[in-house]
Order: C-alpha cells, then sequence, then structure tokens
C-alpha cells in the first residue's frame, strides 16, 4: 500500500524565504507522484491545531514539518499521541538548531528524498516543561531566565527579521542576550534534581535544560547533550556579576565553559527549580509565562523520526 504523507508548512519561516522553498518541494512531490495532502500555516498556534486535527484518529500518520523551529514545537505540541506518528522536519527557517542537533546535511529537496519512501525509525527523547496549570513539551531546549527573556524578545524583535534578510538570522540571540544581560532582573532559587537532591542558587542569570547540544542559532549551552539517553543536560549559570558572565559569554560561544567557575552543566532525568520571584520560561523560544515554580523533564524515545 502507498503511503500517504501529511505536511505543515510555515511558509513564513525564514522572514518568507521558506515560501520559495516549498514551492520547490511541493513539485518534486507533485513530480514524483506522492500520495499527500499539504497544510499552510496562517497564524501563531496555527501549527498546534492542524496537528490536533491530522492526529486524532487511531491510525498511525507519517507528518512532515517544513519551517523552523518554533513550527516544530507547534505541532509537537498538537500531536494527540507521540506513538501514532511517523515525524519527519525539512528545516526552513532561521536557526535550525533542531536540524543542527539531528546533524541533517543538504538542500530541503535532499532531504524530501530522503523521507519519501524511508523505513528507518530513529527514535529520539522529547522533553517536558510543567508547572502550575500548564505543560509544554520541547524537542531542543527550554529554560527560565536571560536565555527566556531573549526567546520572548525575538519574537517581537525587528532585528530578527533584518538579520534574516542579510543571512545573520542566528545572530539575533547572541545580540539579544547582551541587552538581556543588562536588563533583566537576577533571582535566587532552588533547584531539585530526579534522584532527590538539592542545591540552593543565588544570582541565577539562567537555566537551560537542554536536550541537544546548541539553541539560539547555534548556541552550545551543553555541548555534550544527547537526545538518546534518557536525560536533559541543565546548564545553569548563577553567581556571577552581570558584567563578569558578559565577559565569559565568548568562552560559551566556542563551548569552553564547562569548567568555569558560575557555568555548571548537570545531566538529570528531571529538574525542578523554585525562583524567590517569576522567571520568563520559555520552550523551544515559545514564551510559556512568567513562573516561580517549573519542572524540566525528559520523556525518553517518546518521537519517532522518519530518517
Amino acid at each position: 500500500m502507498e503511503r500517504k504523507y501529511y505536511f505543515i508548512v510555515n511558509t513564513h519561516s525564514k522572514t518568507g524565504g521558506a515560501a520559495k522553498q516549498w514551492d520547490i518541494l511541493k513539485q518534486r512531490l507533485d513530480f514524483l507522484k506522492v500520495d499527500y495532502e499539504a497544510y499552510i500555516t496562517e497564524y501563531v498556534h496555527h501549527g498546534i491545531e492542524l496537528a490536533k486535527k491530522l492526529t486524532e484518529g487511531e491510525e498511525v500518520v507519517n507528518l512532515v514539518v517544513c519551517g523552523g523551529d518554533g513550527t516544530v514545537n507547534e505541532v509537537l505540541n498538537g500531536i494527540t499521541d507521540l506513538s501514532k506518528v511517523n515525524f519527519g522536519y525539512i528545516p526552513l527557517g532561521s536557526a535550525n538548531d533542531f536540524a543542527r542537533g539531528l546533524e541533517m546535511t543538504g538542500e530541503p529537496i535532499q532531504i524530501l528524498d530522503n523521507i519519501i519512501g524511508s523505513d528507518a525509525i530513529d527514535s529520539i527523547d522529547v522533553g517536558l516543561v510543567q508547572w502550575d496549570g500548564g505543560s509544554r513539551r520541547f524537542i531542543i531546549s527550554a529554560g527560565a531566565g536571560i536565555d527566556a527573556a531573549v526567546c520572548r524578545e525575538a519574537q517581537v524583535s525587528k532585528l530578527k527579521n533584518i538579520l534574516n534578510k542579510i543571512k545573520l538570522g542566528g545572530a539575533t540571540y547572541g545580540l539579544l542576550t547582551v541587552k538581556n544581560l543588562f536588563t533583566a532582573p537576577l533571582v535566587n532559587g532552588n533547584i531539585t534534581f530526579a534522584d532527590g537532591r538539592t542545591k540552593r542558587l543565588n544570582k541565577i542569570i539562567f537555566g537551560a535544560a537542554m536536550n541537544f547540544s546548541c539553541e539560539g542559532g547555534g548556541v552550545p549551552m551543553a555541548p555534550k547533550a544527547d537526545a538518546r539517553d534518557g536525560k536533559l543536560s541543565m546548564c545553569m549559570v548563577s553567581g556571577l556579576s552581570k558584567l563578569i558572565c558578559l565577559m565569559k559569554f565568548p568562552l560559551l560561544l566556542m563551548a569552553k565553559h564547562e569548567k568555569i567557575v558560575g557555568f555548571d552543566i548537570i545531566d538529570s532525568e528531571s529538574f525542578t527549580i523554585e525562583f524567590d520571584r517569576p522567571m520568563v520560561v520559555h520552550a523551544d523560544g515559545e514564551d510559556c509565562g512568567d513562573i516561580d515554580k517549573v519542572t524540566f523533564r525528559c520523556l525518553p524515545k517518546e518521537l519517532k523520526m522518519i530518517k
């Protein structure tokens, strides 16, 4: 029986540049006479609605996302049952940290050809953010503090659109990080690990729960993070002045921060952080709100990727 594929496409990714790529991909699908249906996202959270509609039945669905990391997150949070989805991805965004983590190479049309007809499945971990009154899945990273504040600002920043037009969209997060480092408040808190250990943290700058090694357009928060080990890698930065943190920031960009005092990377199946006052929290760059107690949890091997 011929396979059928369902595509969820964000043609607005990369400041609209994804639309041209989708035209090429659609021509390829038609040329190969692939049995498919395509759905174009039209507004924020439309990807969630589409994924829910396409996966609410009992049959296994071959679902392919064409867009950026934010589109992947929307679709991931709309899927009703991850066990009944074979998930494909064609990166058309500006940051593309998911594709980077999967070590995807080649042009979108080459990736499409690899997906169509493939029987290979790669099961990878999924993350879950939980707080009082809500939860959200993530695939790349989730976090609280400055990195989350940067994600919030990037959603509305004109800077990202400008940099995308000159193919430097990945630099958005680095520039906004420097800005937010001096404007965002620092708080204290406690972190609890899956084994029950706790640690007091003062002057928390951020905590990033990493499923893959990089976020924010290639920033290697946890260089050894592995999306197939059943754990998250928490990169915590605390106890430093903002000036010292800024001076150390280039070392983080070069993935040489693991042994710096104030930078801690710890692996665990889950982390719960209680802040003295609410902090901005994100999941794959999507704003979860201002939260004072949050849990980051790994869901092992939950996503079946079409290789």
